[in-house]
């Protein structure tokens, strides 16, 4: 084992890179193993199955979203702000699709999956603070935002978007959209 070089991290960055080529539903410890030239067997020194190895990848997924997200949001609020985040994400979401998809995977609610799940929701709450929304319309706004976001790249990256208009337009127009949106959020009924 140890002439592989096997590691917990090795093998999550290893399951990331391979996500983001075939897929992160195609991550198995089979495939994995093949890459360190390893037995599957001995893999399970280091992970339990493929589902603690997904998880994994989630987690280090989420964690490199927030770092981008966090790296975004520095010195900026209100549009520039929103629109640096939103950014950020639709770029990671290109790049990484693997890894973009990991983010969605259902993660336990153990404290290492609490993080960094919790770390992605606060980076969308701080772009929030520019926009002053109070509880419960800013739990909504997380929910619009992420679900926009989501929706968009997810249709964008599945060629979703065959109309006449440049992607990337109606990008931006969306982003103004949504900066409208917070900017004159709903009061409480």
């Amino acid at each position: 084992m140890a002439r592989a070089g096997v590691t917990v991290e090795r093998l999550t960055r290893a399951a990331a890179d391979l996500a983001d080529e075939i897929g992160f539903e195609n991550v198995t410890v089979s495939a994995l193993a093949r890459g360190f030239g390893v037995t599957d067997a001995s893999m399970y020194s280091h992970i339990r199955n493929v589902r603690d190895l997904r998880t994994k990848v989630a987690i280090l997924a989420l964690t490199e979203l927030a770092e981008r997200a966090a790296a975004a949001l520095a010195g900026r609020s209100g549009k520039d702000a929103l629109v640096a985040f939103a950014n950020a994400y639709r770029d990671y979401a290109r790049e990484h699709p693997g890894r973009y998809a990991a983010t969605r995977f259902e993660l336990d609610p153990d404290s290492a999956s609490a993080e960094a799940a919790t770390r992605h929701s606060e980076m969308t709450r701080a772009l929030l603070r520019g926009y002053d929304l109070p509880e419960p319309a800013q739990t909504d706004a997380v929910r619009l935002l992420h679900g926009f976001f989501h929706g968009y790249v997810s249709l964008e990256t599945a060629g979703g978007f065959s109309h006449s208009q440049a992607v990337d337009a109606s990008w931006a127009r969306n982003l103004d959209a949504l900066d409208v949106l917070l900017r004159n959020w709903p009061s409480q009924m």
